[in-house]
């Protein structure tokens, strides 16, 4: 059938092809993260595993680039989603706020990307250590699909940079309070030359996504996948999709974040206007670097499909600014982001009713 180019195609391969093989794959994890014999590192294993499931729903979608080696990406992709999601609980809801013990962590997302490495005790600055094995069964699944890849040489270095800025942003956003934002201001001044104009949470927004990784691995699982394309697809992934896919996330979550005293990027536009400007500049440079793409039409509709999917959260209904807000929003990505949106709100409506058999026991 190919790689889908529109709204009906993607879906239908969504839902028959890639859901089906992501609940699969979250099920051996789960069944892995249940016997985890520290009692910390398991309930936060299974928590991120309960309440992202949609993270690795999400990402998967990208696996549909490697065509017929979809099921090996999904393997990859739900490995190293589940290792974010993981120490994302690990580094915001756990208990240590030692930048040395999320920077010891997220080693593990780095070795991830590589085909071998030493073995690693990642939790080497907590009190919590023994996970049974569970994250370095997770890094060698990883791994194992690198050491399959005959284009891995091609693909190293702009996936050793994207893991960079996405762990340095852990490193930095989860230290506490009061010296969180002056590191990461400091951290964009060292990367602000390279960059496209742009505020420093706009720059973190950037760093938070793992859908370049993902995009970089489906195309290395191609027989035709030629190495004039790397740059092409990094540039159309970072920064402006995956910032918008950031910003999406702490727009939907900003209720909760004040509530919690929690760090949230969107805080930082001066008002409503501004956000919406910051948005739509996002959406409008995503859709000139999709321009240079292979399979461009493909990627445009995953560009389209983040504002349906993010949009269409419950928590966007509760607040009337947000829900205002997110309908201009939605006009900005047309017709694809209005059926986008309608097919989210129906999925989570199917999900209330009968739940994935994902959860937490």
């Amino acid at each position: 059938m190919g790689i889908p180019a529109t709204p009906i195609h993607l879906m239908n391969s969504v839902y028959k092809q890639i859901f089906p093989l992501v609940h699969r794959e979250l099920q051996v994890w789960k069944g892995k993260a249940e016997s985890i014999p520290n009692e910390e590192l398991r309930k936060q294993a299974l928590a991120s595993i309960e309440w992202k499931d949609f993270h690795c729903e999400g990402g998967a979608i990208l696996s549909l680039i490697a065509e017929e080696r979809k099921a090996e990406a999904i393997q990859f992709i739900i490995a190293y989603q589940t290792i974010s999601d993981y120490l994302d609980n690990l580094c915001d809801r756990s208990t240590s706020l030692d930048p040395k013990d999320f920077e010891a962590l997220h080693e593990s997302m780095y070795h991830a990307l590589l085909q071998e490495s030493n073995p690693t005790n990642y939790y080497r600055f907590r009190e919590d250590q023994d996970d049974g094995g569970y994250l370095a069964s997770l890094v060698e699944t990883c791994q194992t699909l690198n050491r399959s890849l005959s284009n891995y040489k091609m693909i190293k270095e702009p996936l050793k940079e994207l893991c960079g800025y996405y762990c340095d942003l852990q490193v930095h956003k989860h230290v506490t309070k009061d010296e969180r934002v002056e590191r990461l201001q400091k951290w964009f001044n060292r990367h602000e030359d390279k960059l496209p104009e742009m505020s420093w949470y706009e720059f973190s927004a950037c760093s938070g996504s793992t859908l370049g990784i993902f995009c970089l691995i489906s195309y290395a699982l191609r027989s035709d996948f030629k190495e004039e394309s790397v740059e092409m697809i990094r540039k159309g992934y970072f920064p402006y999709i995956q910032g918008l896919h950031i910003m999406l996330d702490y727009f939907i979550d900003q209720e909760e974040d004040l509530e919690g005293g929690d760090l949230n990027f969107c805080f930082y536009y001066s008002n409503h206007d501004e956000m919406f400007n910051r948005l739509s500049h996002f959406i409008k440079k995503a859709d000139q670097f999709l321009d240079y793409m292979p399979h461009k039409r493909f990627h445009r509709l995953i560009h389209r499909g983040l504002l349906g999917l993010y949009l269409s959260d419950d928590k966007v209904a509760k607040r009337k600014d947000l829900k205002k807000l997110s309908r201009k929003l939605i006009r900005q990505g047309g017709i694809q982001s209005m059926f986008f949106y309608i097919n989210a709100r129906f999925y989570r409506n199917i999900k209330k009713i009968m739940p994935l058999k994902v959860k937490a026991n």
